[in-house]
Order: structure tokens, then sequence, then C-alpha cells
């Protein structure tokens, strides 16, 4: 039994406090859904920025509307712009914003560190969310997101009760709202660290362009799965009062590109058992019409801590024909095809209810009806009349004989149309009550429009819009740059007694057991410089918290924010690494200004003409990794229940340290990938080949502080000739201008890829 390792809120206070359910909206319709179903926010997003780019998506024009229907039904809404932005997005960018900043969005949720700063330093209006891109999942992440003025925070899907349950703890404490997803797809990666569908086809998941290639179909594994990576869904249905327990804020289901009637569905459902746990403190055990709706069937086993082998299945196809007759034992074929019959014709005329009844919810932009009026010596007064109310507005200054240009219909109407961007339009314009050739300052009339705007906008004053200033070019400096060396082998550690070059050691996921060890290894060899993993869960992060505490070197690397602001507080030199996905200006000033980062790796997602465009800040260097295995995804499952097969049906306290082993998946493709587990890491899957971009150094010159090699024993089917001292001579001939050294890289390590660093992102 799962036990509780925090204290618990009492029944009676968790009666008294209600979470909140939020429903996905990928298009109008699903939006319209949510909405009639009951749910208390819809996060949604617009055709750009979002990372759902296969849903349909809304439109800036209907947003108003949304917002209006929403809040009149006690909905609060929150716009998706949780992606990695290149440079030259940013002014779209600022576009976007300055326009959001003058309508009631409730909230913005946000992956990139440069939108971050963006908002918190031009857009304080707006509050930001951080996305389950950014996987939350230990405390010092809490309290990194809390630095860069989040409000809220989604956690990874990975984590169990109490796990939530304590971060939940340190977010209140930190003045953060914390979200949870309890129904909807699994990731098997854990999110914002997945680049399978970015290596594979360019599309990349931190763009809201996933492929899914992890729902493919692979060649049958020899514990014969053919999809060997499909999770089943997410569901905390059961689960509501331990949530509850756990004082999570906010419950939220995931679906942006599934139907509307999907969405009806699902918060229709969660709504009823909310309802029923506030009203009779009873738990629904109910589940027929989640099953009636696209599923993969259901598991809470990472909520409850109990991760399995019962959590996968064969089939990435909805299940719910198929559960259909698991509970009606149709004692023919005849019988299970009338039975799908029938559930299809239930299904259709659900559909058609609640389409009709969403086209009859109006997002209509609103009717405006003006009349101007005034004479000579008194002020210009509007009239403004909606269907819903009237009132008045008027200038500050008397309408004169003599200006500029005379007042008329056609300069009134231009000076008030920005008014047709707000959710309402002007329907007609009447100036037969002004008086002829009258004149009046043009600023007079931005004022009249800006007034009746606050009215029309409950009071709120048009924000103006900001002109962000182009970033300083650095000054050109010549740069020599050095060569970096990743290992995690301690018989590597005399590869770094050559002082020209940084040796950078790989820590594991899990550092329980080898702490001690660890840091005399690195208090004996000063030279070494610590490389912390992006996933530090639990117990894992508070010992690598101690090792730092420990660590008597100047800096370290870091792919873990929580990390990073733990050496921040400790005055630590660090160093951004790859896989916090690094990818314009903003993002590099978001973590010097707030965090003193000294210097950031590059995100390997990008192409050249995206790296070219990134300015750093002055005193801060910039890496990049041009020979490295590629790492897909990092989960926390186990990735050889459905491949290879396991002695444990679930993962145990001893499979982080103990477990080593090694397998391959080939899809229908014939792409071979690689999966490994090592001692104290979790479960990984590599590309077969190996990246190497030996074309940086001529297409970026002085750009780069340091160049990266990661030479630690991964296998894949990429192959070395020579030993590693040697291939590090190789690589530094070839970062001091040989000319005959990118050619031998090329030839001695093969094979290798950088497709990458030729699409982008």
């Amino acid at each position: 039994m799962h036990q509780h390792l925090y204290p618990i809120t009492s029944a009676e206070k968790i009666m008294k406090r209600e979470l909140e359910l939020l429903a996905p909206g990928g298009d109008l319709d699903s939006v319209k859904a949510a909405i009639l179903a009951g749910a208390d926010a819809v996060y949604c997003g617009l055709n750009k920025f979002n990372a759902r780019n296969r849903a349909a998506n809304i439109s800036f024009e209907n947003l108003h509307g949304i917002l209006r229907l929403a809040h009149k039904n006690n909905c609060e809404v929150f716009l998706t712009l949780n992606i990695l932005i290149v440079e030259s997005e940013i002014p779209l960018l600022i576009s976007v914003l300055n326009k959001l900043a003058n309508t009631g969005i409730d909230g913005v949720i946000v992956q990139d560190f440069g939108l971050f700063y963006l908002l918190s330093n031009y857009f304080k209006g707006l509050k930001i969310h951080a996305s389950t891109q950014l996987t939350t999942h230990n405390e010092g992440q809490i309290k990194f997101l809390s630095q860069l003025n989040a409000t809220r925070v989604n956690l990874s899907r990975e984590l169990n009760l109490d796990e939530i349950n304590h971060l939940t703890s340190v977010a209140h404490e930190n003045e953060l709202l914390t979200e949870v997803f309890v129904h909807g797809s699994y990731c098997i990666s854990f999110s914002g660290v997945c680049y399978m569908s970015s290596v594979l086809s360019g599309k990349s998941g931190n763009r809201g362009r996933c492929s899914q290639p992890c729902r493919d179909r692979y060649l049958t594994t020899p514990q014969g799965k053919d999809y060997p990576l499909n999770l089943k869904d997410n569901s905390a249905y059961s689960d509501l009062r331990e949530l509850a327990d756990a004082g999570v804020d906010s419950l939220k289901i995931e679906g942006r590109i599934k139907e509307f009637e999907y969405v009806y569905t699902v918060v229709n459902a969660w709504r009823k058992q909310l309802q029923s746990f506030y009203t009779h403190d009873i738990l629904l055990n109910d589940k027929s019409d989640l099953h009636k709706v696209f599923n993969r069937k259901f598991s809470n086993s990472f909520l409850k801590g109990d991760i399995n082998k019962e959590m996968f299945i064969d089939n990435p196809m909805s299940n719910s024909t198929l559960h259909l007759s698991e509970i009606n034992h149709y004692s023919s074929d005849d019988k299970r095809e009338q039975g799908a019959k029938e559930l299809y014709e239930e299904k259709e005329e659900t559909r058609n209810q609640i389409k009709d009844k969403i086209d009859q919810l109006n997002i209509d932009d609103i009717p405006l009806v003006i009349e101007v009026s005034g004479t000579y010596g008194t002020v210009l007064t509007a009239t403004v009349s909606t269907p819903a109310k009237s009132f008045i507005v008027e200038s500050e200054s008397t309408l004169a004989e003599k200006g500029i240009e005379c007042l008329s219909h056609a300069i009134i109407l231009k000076k008030l149309r920005g008014l047709n961007d707000t959710g309402y339009y002007i329907k007609d314009l009447n100036t037969d009550q002004l008086g002829a050739k009258l004149y009046i300052p043009f600023k007079e009339l931005t004022a009249l429009k800006r007034k009746i705007f606050f009215v029309l906008n409950d009071s709120r004053e048009a924000v103006s819009p900001i002109a962000l200033h182009a970033l300083k070019k650095p000054t050109p400096v010549k740069i020599e740059p050095r060569l970096s060396v990743l290992i995690s082998s301690p018989k590597d550690v005399l590869l770094g007694e050559d002082s020209s070059i940084d040796v950078f050691f790989q820590l594991p996921n899990s550092l329980k057991n080898k702490a001690p060890e660890l840091i005399d290894l690195f208090n004996s060899n000063e030279h070494l410089i610590p490389w912390f993993p992006s996933i530090l869960l639990g117990e894992d992060y508070t010992i690598a918290v101690d090792f730092l505490h420990q660590f008597k070197g100047k800096m370290i690397v870091t792919n873990n924010t929580g990390i990073a602001c733990e050496a921040y507080k400790m005055g630590i030199d660090w160093i951004a690494g790859p896989y916090l996905n690094l990818t314009n200006s903003y993002s590099l000033l978001a973590l010097k200004e707030n965090f003193n980062c000294s210097g950031s790796f590059i995100s390997n997602e990008l192409k050249y003409t995206q790296i070219k465009s990134i300015k750093k800040p002055d005193n801060f260097d910039l890496y990049y990794s041009i020979y490295h295995p590629i790492v897909l995804m990092t989960s926390r499952q186990c990735l050889f229940h459905q491949v290879t097969g396991c002695k444990k049906s679930r993962i145990d306290g001893s499979c982080i340290q103990q477990c080593e082993k090694a397998s391959t998946i080939t899809n229908l493709k014939q792409d071979s990938f690689m999966i490994e587990k090592t001692k104290g890491n979790y479960h990984r899957i590599y590309h077969s080949a190996n990246f190497l971009n030996t074309s940086i150094l001529k297409d970026l010159p002085d750009h780069f502080a340091s160049f990266l090699i990661d030479l630690r024993d991964i296998k894949t089917e990429t192959k070395i000739e020579l030993d590693k001292a040697s291939i590090i001579q190789l690589f530094k001939d070839h970062l001091r201008g040989n000319s005959n050294a990118a050619q031998q890289l090329e030839h001695i390590i093969h094979p290798s890829i950088n497709t990458q660093y030729k699409e982008g992102i």
C-alpha cells in the first residue's frame, strides 16, 4: 500500500477548498464543449507559438469572444505559448504579447526561458504558468520558477502522490499553485527532453510538432510486442481524494488534439466526480462514459508509485470497442458486431447533441453604435451603445474653430477603428449631431478611444504597446575555442591531464551509495567539472544538493534547473547544459540576470542560421556539442518489459541502482534505436548513429568559447577507429584550423549524422 510521507489536509478542510478542473481546447468547438461541461478553466493555443501544432487551435479574432463566453460562465482561459522560441520570431512574439496585454486572458503557459524574461520585464500584467515541457519534478526547480515570476507550475506526469504532496507544499511556500495531469495520454519520455520526433522527422516536440514515433509499430520484439513504447492512458478518476489530500490546486485533462465530444465527455465525468466529492464526500465508481471516448485503457500507476509492465498496451488505437466486448462477454461475432454498431450509433447521437448545444454558444464580436456630438466651445461627446448597455465619454479639450484638420465622419472613424480589434466592432458611427467646421487635437480622439475601451474592458486601462529595442551585438573578438570532453568513468580521468582541455564528468540520475566516492574523485582531481543530469527526483535531488555542498570546485555544468538555483545561491559558477534547450538571446539573459549563469550550451536542435542570430550577454560564454551519442528520450518506466522482458514485473528500489541492460528496437522503416540502462540512471533510448558536426567551426567562427565531444562509453552503431586520447588530439587539431582534421574525423567516426544542424526547429 502506498504510504503518505507528508501530513495531509483533513477531510473538513478539503471540502472547503475546491480544486480547479482544467480542460483542453484544441479548437473553438472544444473550448465551447469544455465550458458547457463545467470546466473551471480551459487552456488553448493560437496558430503560433504553442505545443500542439497538430491541433486546429484558435485565431486571435476569436479570442475576445472566447474570453467573454468563458468569463460569463465563471471559466478562466489560459493561452499556451509553450514552445521554444528562435531569435527570428521575437518581433512577432512581441506583437502577440502586445495584443494579449489588452485582453482579459487569465494566464499564459510558458516553456522558453526567454519568454519568461520578456513577460517578467515588459508584460507584468500577464500571469505566467510553467509548462509541463519544463519537467518540474524537484523542489529546486519550483524555487527556480518562482524566481522567474511563475505563478503556477504543471508538475511532471511521472510523479507519485508523495512527491506531488511534497512539491505542492514547496510551491505554496513560494506562492506558486500546482496543477497535475489527471486524464489523457501519457508520454513515455520525460517531457521537454524527448528529441525522438525532432531527430527522425525534423518535427520537434519542443516546437509542438511531435509526430509521436513512440506510438509507431516496430518489428516484433522478443517479448512478442509490436508497440513496445506505447503506454496506456492516464486516469486518476478514482484518486481524487488523494489528490485533494496532496493539496494540488488544479486537475488538468490532456487532449488538445482530441475532438469536442471527447472534451465534453471527459470534463462532464470529472465535474460529476468533483460534485459528488464536494457535496457528499463520496467518489463515483462508474467510468463507463470515459471508456466510450478515445482511450488506450487506463492506468494510474505513476500516481500510485507502482511503475509496472501492466502500464503498457500493445495497441495505440482507441480501446472503446474492445472494452465493450470485455464487459459484455459477447457469445458470438455477430453479437460483438452488433454491440460495436450500437456503441457507434450512441456516440454519433451524443456527438450531435453536444454539437447542437455548443453551436448555440455565441462568441461573435459585439456591435457598437457610437453617436458623436458637440459644438464650438463644448467638449466632444461620444454616446456608446451595445446590446447590453450604454455610456457616455467626453474629451478633455473643447471643440475649436481653428486647427490642423477639420473633424469629419471619416477622420473620427479612422481614429476609433482600433475598437474593432477588442471583441467589438463599430456597427454605426453617427456624426449628425456634430457641428460643422470644428477642430480638436487628434490626441483627444485617441484619448476618447481609450476611454471607450476602458469601459468596455471592465474598467481596465489599455496597455500601451512596447517596442523592444534590438539587443546589441557583442563586440567582435577573436576566440580560440577550447575543447571540452564529457566522460563518465573514473578510468578516463587521466584524459584531463592536458590543461588545454576541460573535462566534464557525468553524474548519474541517482547518487545514492555513490556520493562519497564521487566526492573523493572530484576533490582529488580538481580539474574535473561535474555534469548534472536533467532528471533528479526526490531523494536523488537531495543527495545531489548535498554533493554540491561538499564539492570544492568552482564550476559545474547542469541540465537541471533545481541544481542551477542551488549553485546560484551558493555562489558556484554554473554553465547551462544542452538539455536546458536554450534557443534565443533572451533565454541567456534570463539565466544570467536572474541566476548569475556564466555560460550556456546552445541547443543542438538549432540550425546554423538560428544559432548565428543569437546574441550572447557580456561576460558570458557559449558552448556547443559537436560530437555525442544522440539521446532520444529518457524514461522513468522500464523499457525492457516490452522488448527483452524482465524478471521483475515492476520497478523497485534496487532497479535504478543495480540494473544494467542494453537492447535495440527497429521500426518498420528499418531505423534502429539503442535502449540502454546503466547503474544509477534511468532508461534511455539513443539513435543508432552519433551526432558529428565539424562544419560549425567554419560556419560560425569566433562564436563559441568551447566545443564539446562526448566520449562516454555509450554503445551505438557508430564506430571510432582511434583510442580516446587520439580522438581528442584530432579534435584539437580541428579546432586549431588543421584543414585535414575535419575530413579525418568524418572518416574515422562512422556512421554519423547532423540532421538537426541542417534542418533546425
